[in-house]
């Protein structure tokens, strides 16, 4: 499926990286707290861990362990997002610039702003409708990967100001740089590992951050059938169920904890009337957990389960409600061929 709302087989000219005069040094901002990490993580497991259900917050898996076997998930036969939305990309880029215009695009979640260049290249382009974009402000936690990146991106794109932000997105979009016409671009289908509510509090807010006209590219995976759904997230070679359990491993090392990760098992399921897949640690025997980090105990019954992730699928009808309830209007949307994922325009009412 092309564009919806776009001529089937409508071919466009495809853009290449715009070349300046010389590279602007990257800026690099830092709202983290040094013990922010630390801090944020006894909060959630005294949160999570100490109510019921259980449950730990997915930001907890992406460790170097974590971010190595999300990179091998993302490369899986059975795990087709990351591909989908990098046709979409490559094949629409060019009618996203022209379809809005923003002078400036901010990325959330960024790490390596790698899919984000086919993105760059289109804005970039001299002739792009409403001029050629000016500042990239790239948006990640891992300070690291950023300045990375970010000189890299300023190397590849002479004359394209960077503006890193080291933050948590869930913490920091009112001090997202200001000026000139904003794009916030929201990849990954990241919006689906919030719950409900949580989805509506945080659109919320970005609607709040953005001023009116500003622009928002939401990817999004859309519902399928649920035998290619749990595939994904439960393939044949175990890497995701590695991943999941990883976070267990993450609070024994950080906290102190006695976890026995080998004590409990992966129980990936797909839930039909909230129509997400909902990854989970189920544990085989009574255990009791000390986390001396959080100053916490808990008994962990047998079968007793710890929520990890979730992953929404969505529905055209069901995007376009929840951001107009956000306060974005949908002005389009692109799906790869298969129909499998989606990416949204969206424009602050």
């Amino acid at each position: 499926m092309g564009a919806l709302g776009c001529p089937a087989g409508r071919r466009r000219r495809r853009a290449g990286p715009h070349v300046s005069a010389r590279p602007v040094e990257p800026r690099v901002e830092v709202l983290l707290d040094p013990d922010w990490a630390s801090g944020s993580l006894v909060e959630d497991v005294r949160r999570g861990l100490g109510g019921l259900p259980r449950r730990l917050p997915p930001k907890w898996l992406y460790d170097d362990v974590g971010a190595r076997l999300f990179d091998e998930i993302t490369r899986l036969p059975e795990y087709y997002p990351t591909e989908a939305e990098r046709s979409i990309l490559a094949e629409h880029a060019v009618d996203i610039a022209a379809a809005c215009d923003a002078s400036t695009l901010v990325e959330l979640g960024s790490g390596t702003s790698d899919k984000t260049r086919t993105l760059l290249d289109a804005f970039r382009a001299p002739d792009r409708p409403g001029g050629s974009l000016r500042r990239f402000v790239p948006v990640d936690v891992s300070d690291a990967t950023l300045r990375e990146a970010a000189s890299m991106l300023s190397e590849r794109y002479p004359g394209l100001a960077v503006e890193a932000v080291v933050g948590d997105f869930t913490l920091h979009l009112g001090r997202l740089p200001r000026g000139d016409r904003r794009m916030v671009a929201f990849l990954g289908s990241t919006i689906g590992n919030f719950y409900r509510e949580e989805r509506a509090a945080f659109l919320g807010a970005l609607a709040d951050s953005l001023d009116t006209g500003e622009w928002l590219l939401l990817g999004t995976d859309l519902v399928k059938d649920e035998g290619r759904l749990l595939a994904a997230y439960d393939d044949s070679a175990g890497v995701t169920e590695r991943f999941i359990r990883n976070c267990l491993t993450v609070v024994n090392r950080e906290l102190g904890a006695d976890f026995d990760p080998g004590a409990f098992s992966y129980a990936p399921l797909w839930d039909r009337r909230m129509e997400r897949v909902d990854m989970r640690l189920r544990a085989e025997e009574d255990q009791h957990v000390t986390v001396p980090g959080a100053g916490l105990e808990i008994d962990v019954a047998a079968g007793e389960e710890i929520r990890v992730e979730i992953s929404t699928k969505f529905r055209f009808a069901g995007i376009r409600d929840e951001l107009a309830e956000a306060g974005f209007s949908v002005t389009q949307s692109w799906t790869d061929a298969a129909g499998d994922f989606a990416l949204t325009l969206a424009r602050r009412d």
